[in-house]
């Protein structure tokens, strides 16, 4: 009775995807007719579509959700999903379509397809959570053996009902318990009883139990999941790699390691770079460099070394807004610094003059959203002074980043303030996804309208 949602909700899903699909073509479809008439796909391409779509939803399991998922990871899956889908439209109908419309027709479906499909999938995320909640579609767990770790899962599923994960208890699995046969067995017959669906097992040594409880569980459709020791606790992000018939757990794997999260920010970063460099840049970089030019001599790009990814040295751009000195790297830029122009005053306060690194980005030195470089001579300082620091560069720094809308922008004058933009920057790399850089981009649009304070 209680896995009953299990059966139909994949169905349910696949239905709902296909109906916002549906509704993205034939909105588009009237919004850029003529007069409101339909200029979307023929019937019979139509319903290719609709296959086309519920095959990969299905092939990639979109409907699959683990029960502590975060939204996060449905952006991620949805957005690799939308790509093969726009891939194979751009393919079958895009050459087919009226000459005239046929980008414009296509640019403004495959924005409508992610607005539509990401409020459905969110929507569905959140009534599945809530229904949860309140009882429904649950899992029988328990813990076996003592550790501070189980406490703490076992108050976090206590708490955290829209899991959907029935606390059922904890079982001493000692040494002296697990060597007693009948005490096995009663725990056996326990969970039958029980109808435990879920067995998390944590600091159990003796290889015969676990594989005793292994074996018990496969035979009764339980799932049995490992808690951890307190070492790799530390590290949120664990992941697995098979050698053989061995496998080893991937500690500090980052998000970005992966290959198809690794293409998607790239082709993020190229799009938003390149419509930047030819609608803003191509007209912008000759009328700041004269005006440059004109108040004071001198190149109208500032390059200056900083560290990038994996700590390699790259040229970062910048326009001039000081006038040359020798000391640019050594002295970050003060309130009222006499080194600073007058136009130079204004690109700083307006961020103008960060500009030309979407160079940077297209050149594959720097990405929109990272940890922003730092000069070598404050690399080296804060490199000791801050453990780990270095491991910000696990990624390409960025033009904004978590850090910079969070408030940590500018001038560094305290110690605290470069180590929250080390924790903030630390987070950003554990916990990358592609709805995150979204967020930042929007945050920074923000900031740099209304937070201004801090920039001189």
């Amino acid at each position: 009775m209680k896995k009953r949602f299990d059966k139909v909700f994949p169905w349910l899903f696949v239905i709902g995807d296909l109906a916002a699909v549906t509704i993205s073509i034939i909105l588009v479809s009237y919004l850029l007719g003529d007069f409101g008439s339909y200029h979307g796909p023929e019937m019979k391409i139509f319903i290719i579509f609709m296959m086309v779509w519920m095959v990969i939803t299905i092939l990639r399991k979109d409907y699959r959700w683990e029960r502590t998922s975060q939204i996060d990871n449905l952006f991620s899956k949805l957005v690799v999903s939308l790509l093969w889908f726009l891939v194979i439209i751009a393919i079958l109908w895009m050459p087919v379509i009226e000459e005239f419309n046929s980008l414009l027709f296509f640019s403004v479906l495959s924005l409508v397809l992610f607005l539509f499909l990401s409020l459905y999938r969110v929507g569905t995320y959140l009534v599945v959570r809530k229904y949860r909640s309140k009882g429904f579609n649950f899992r029988n767990a328990v813990i076996l053996g003592n550790g501070q770790n189980g406490e703490k899962l076992a108050k976090v599923l206590k708490k955290r009902k829209d899991f959907g994960i029935r606390y059922m208890g904890n079982y001493d699995f000692s040494p002296e318990i697990t060597q007693d046969k009948n005490q096995l067995k009663l725990f056996f017959e326990e969970a039958v009883a029980k109808q435990i669906d879920i067995i998390y097992i944590q600091e159990l040594r003796d290889e015969k139990v676990v594989k005793k409880l292994i074996d018990f569980a496969d035979e009764h459709y339980i799932k049995v999941k490992v808690i951890p020791g307190n070492a790799l606790q530390l590290e949120k992000q664990l992941s697995f790699s098979r050698y053989g018939d061995l496998f080893v757990i991937n500690v500090n794997e980052i998000p970005l390691d992966n290959m198809v999260n690794k293409f998607m920010k790239r082709g993020f970063d190229i799009l938003f770079s390149l419509m930047v460099t030819v609608f803003i840049l191509s007209w912008l970089i000759p009328l700041v460099g004269l005006l440059i030019k004109i108040e004071s001599k001198g190149p109208v790009f500032f390059i200056q070394e900083r560290n990038g990814f994996n700590n390699r040295i790259f040229h970062c751009l910048k326009f001039r807004s000081m006038t040359p000195n020798d000391y640019a790297d050594e002295v970050q830029a003060t309130k009222s610094d006499p080194r600073v122009t007058r136009i130079g005053a204004f690109l700083r306060r307006t961020s103008l003059d960060e500009m030309p690194q979407f160079l940077n980005v297209l050149m594959g030195d720097m990405s929109i959203v990272g940890p922003r470089p730092h000069t070598l001579p404050m690399n080296k300082e804060f490199k000791t002074k801050i453990e780990k620091y270095n491991s910000r560069h696990m990624i390409k720094p960025g033009i904004t980043g978590l850090a910079q809308v969070k408030g940590f922008r500018g001038e560094i004058e305290n110690p605290y303030q470069i180590r929250s933009r080390f924790k903030l920057d630390y987070f950003y790399i554990k916990n990358w996804s592609m709805w995150l850089d979204l967020k930042i981009c929007f945050q920074t649009c923000n900031e740099l309208i209304y937070n201004r304070e801090n920039v001189y």
